[in-house]
């Protein structure tokens, strides 16, 4: 394997950092409709994929079979959905709590491939999954003690982890034959569809919001899109998947640091404790799970 441009793990810090700013930047624009904040920042993200597309990879679309354009869809869909639940339940919960509960994703993805795949469960992986959801009830039931409102705030964002297992789900296959950037470029080309009609049906404004709103609109599709998600798509060429969901699960953290400094969010007792737990029930069921395919791997090979 040739030798990177530059070092991956350092594309990976840089990575977890942006993705970071995604509950943060969605804070300070919370006077706009969450799907409007989700509209443009898959619009964003494609316009400026719009050219290199055109350049380089526009010849690939004529290969795209039917089904692959159905899974693109589904997927689009679900990730529209997504951002619509992830981004609405900031303005009833805090960053902690709402991040902590989005990054449950690996669980529920493990349940899918469970129910739609058959992939059985070692025990490692049903206590780091109790674990985890042991964690995500402690947030909760912190945060109903603080307002209702607050524990509807966890509701979507737990919706929104299950959305985005989904979009995972649907897209895995088609995923498999296109490349990246095709790939990327449908799902979230058909996410903005989905969500321009949605706003469309709730007639929500697209328009009269300030300079500052436009600034962060546009920061969204750069900093945890293309610098967040895009750095991982990158590094998975030279690390382990292992690895780079190991470094995902440090959102929440990165999260809270920033929403405490920027957004003045204090950390109660329970997204302390509860986050912790998440985090730790992830890390175990992360290490369960890559551990039992390189055990299956080690049996193909033998």
């Amino acid at each position: 394997m040739r030798v990177p441009p530059f070092n991956p793990y350092i594309a990976v810090v840089i990575g977890v950092i942006s993705v970071s700013t995604s509950a943060i930047l969605v804070k300070l624009v919370g006077n706009a409709p969450a799907a409007i904040i989700a509209f443009y920042r898959l619009f964003f993200s494609v316009v400026l994929m719009a050219p290199l597309m055109l350049l380089k990879y526009r010849h690939e679309f004529k290969g795209i079979e039917k089904k692959d354009w159905i899974l693109s869809i589904f997927a689009g869909i679900f990730l529209a959905f997504h951002f619509i639940l992830w981004f609405e339940s900031l303005n009833y919960t805090s960053v902690a709590s709402s991040v902590v509960l989005v990054t449950l994703q690996p669980i529920f993805a493990f349940i899918g491939t469970y129910l739609f795949f058959k992939e059985r469960f070692t025990p490692g992986a049903i206590i780091s999954m109790v674990i985890a959801l042991l964690g995500s009830v402690i947030i909760s039931w912190g945060d109903f003690q603080i307002s209702g409102m607050a524990l509807f705030g966890d509701i979507l964002a737990f919706i929104g982890a299950i959305a985005i297992t989904a979009y995972f789900l649907a897209g895995q296959n088609a995923r498999k034959r296109l490349s990246l950037m095709t790939y990327t470029f449908v799902v979230y080309g058909v996410s903005s569809i989905t969500l321009l009609l949605y706003n469309l049906l709730l007639t929500n404004s697209f328009t009269g919001y300030s300079v500052d709103y436009w600034i962060i609109f546009l920061a969204l599709a750069i900093f945890p899109t293309f610098l967040g998600h895009s750095l991982f798509n990158w590094a998975i060429k030279w690390l382990s998947t292992s690895t780079i969901s190991m470094a995902i699960v440090f959102e929440p953290i990165g999260a809270s640091i920033l929403a405490y400094f920027i957004l003045d969010e204090k950390i109660t007792w329970s997204q302390w404790l509860g986050g912790t737990i998440v985090i730790f029930g992830l890390f175990l069921f992360i290490m369960s799970t890559t551990r039992k395919a390189n055990v299956t791997l080690h049996k193909k090979n033998n």
